[in-house]
């Protein structure tokens, strides 16, 4: 049997409702914990799925459009209102610890990534965005079955699952682009410049359908995808938490300096320039014509600091206010040439990407696998976020019968996601299980949790119980 919750507000997925299996108890649990941790019941809750991106990796922040679909897997929340103007959380995991706060000081620390903090992040975005004083006080409890550090925007996930309850404890209502967009913004408190795939999919997702997210503005537009295969996604079991490490924000840098040297080189204003979408727009160019101008302009040995100071005209503090984040301020070389190179051609891949899905030619399947294919050569050789597990990882994948493999997310670690024909399903599962995960006594540990089969899901929402 299923218990069934009745969605509130328009900010809710189209489903008309939403069922939590017995068998996971993710709803139940939560609920116990919360009267256990409260002595009360909640008064509702909010979810917010994790998602996988197909394809177009680390360019949803240079301005370009990728293709994501949100997962199964969830941020759910707990939550209780009151006028205490104090915020309460508590999560089912053990291993993160409790946490409070004044609703009118949520200071959110930079060098102390902790879960807490994320959540903190949409309560704070909503609440400048609308001006909320005083902030409803309230007691939340979060539970989750998205993978952490996997590459599956967990973080991001209980980001938006914090604005959506900061929308409904304070009673107010955005719609799902607002709230979206306020997220990926807000996210960047916890001091990672990301772009805003992960928020808008996790918002506008539906169920049975991928997405092309596009930005400026945001917007999304349906993508069927073929049947005849299926995705699984695969952990390759290294964690990588983006907020915690600098690589992250060396790649948006190192694509914001490669916008304004090819700006500049170009008779454009780069100054105003952040993105390297915007010197495409700007000269009305094609992509394969922004890859040769990359080829012209950028040379592939790094770029020094003081390099990169002489081309602009500008001074090191200048540079350093200016451009570089507050954890690349160490950073001496930049490899512009590599950054760009792979930010322009994914860009090309995830429109061919789109146009295979919409043509649906009898080899699309096929198509689709070299495009991922493609994707994880540029991740890894140009934009050197893969690690040797994914590498290995996706070697597995291509040998044990996927079309395509690629990793998934901001990589360093984390997930790969497999185009694999639905044929072949079972028999991959099993030699990804035993070449991958049972050889290695750690991995195996880790299995059940780490190989699944994924579809398009819907998008978050507000529920109460029927």
């Amino acid at each position: 049997m299923s218990r069934c919750f009745q969605p509130r507000g328009h900010t809710s997925s189209p489903t008309t409702y939403f069922y939590y299996n017995n068998k996971e108890n993710t709803i139940y649990n939560t609920r116990k914990r919360f009267v256990e941790k409260f002595g009360e019941p909640p008064l509702f809750y909010a979810c917010a799925p994790g998602r996988v991106n197909l394809i177009g990796e680390h360019i949803d922040y240079c301005g370009y459009a990728v293709l994501p679909m949100a997962i199964e897997q969830s941020i759910l929340a707990a939550v209780s209102v009151n006028d205490t103007q104090s915020i309460q959380l508590a999560n089912v995991n053990p291993q993160y610890k409790d946490f409070a706060v004044s609703s009118e000081e949520l200071q959110i620390d930079r060098t102390n990534p902790q879960w807490y903090y994320y959540y903190l992040c949409g309560v704070r975005g909503v609440k400048e965005h609308l001006g909320l004083a005083p902030l409803a006080g309230m007691k939340c409890v979060v539970d989750g079955t998205v993978p952490p550090s996997s590459g599956l925007s967990s973080s991001s996930a209980l980001v938006c699952c914090a604005g959506l309850v900061t929308l409904e404890a304070n009673n107010k209502m955005l719609s799902k682009v607002e709230l979206a967009e306020i997220c990926a913004r807000c996210e960047r408190y916890i001091g990672t410049e990301g772009g805003g795939m992960d928020q808008s999919i996790s918002f506008l997702a539906e169920e049975g359908t991928a997405k092309l997210i596009e930005f400026n503005p945001l917007r999304a537009v349906d993508v069927k995808l073929p049947d005849g295969a299926v995705f699984v996604i695969a952990n390759c079991c290294v964690e990588m938490n983006k907020a915690a490490t600098s690589h992250f924000n060396i790649r948006v840098v190192e694509c914001r300096l490669a916008a304004k040297l090819l700006a500049k080189r170009r008779g454009l204003d780069w100054s105003c320039v952040q993105r390297l979408s915007e010197v495409q727009a700007a000269l009305g160019a094609s992509l394969e014509e922004m890859l040769t101008m990359v080829q012209e302009v950028l040379h592939p040995e790094p770029y020094s600091r003081e390099e990169v100071c002489q081309t602009l005209g500008v001074s090191l503090e200048q540079l350093r206010d200016g451009v570089l984040s507050a954890n690349t301020q160490h950073v001496t070389h930049f490899k512009l040439h590599q950054r760009a190179q792979h930010v322009y051609s994914e860009a090309a891949r995830v429109l061919r990407f789109r146009e295979v899905c919409e043509a649906a030619p009898d080899d699309s399947i096929r198509q689709l696998g070299l495009l991922m294919q493609q994707s994880h050569t540029s991740c890894r050789d140009l934009y050197e976020c893969s690690c040797p597990e994914l590498d290995q990882l996706v070697r597995t994948c291509l040998k044990a019968g996927a079309v395509g493999s690629r990793l998934t997310g901001a990589g360093w670690g984390g997930c790969t996601v497999s185009m694999v024909p639905v044929d072949k399903l079972e028999a991959f599962l099993q030699e990804v299980r035993k070449s991958y995960y049972t050889s290695d006594p750690r991995r195996a540990a880790l299995e059940k949790h780490s190989l699944f089969v994924t579809k398009p899901g819907g998008g978050a929402a507000l529920f109460l119980e029927a």
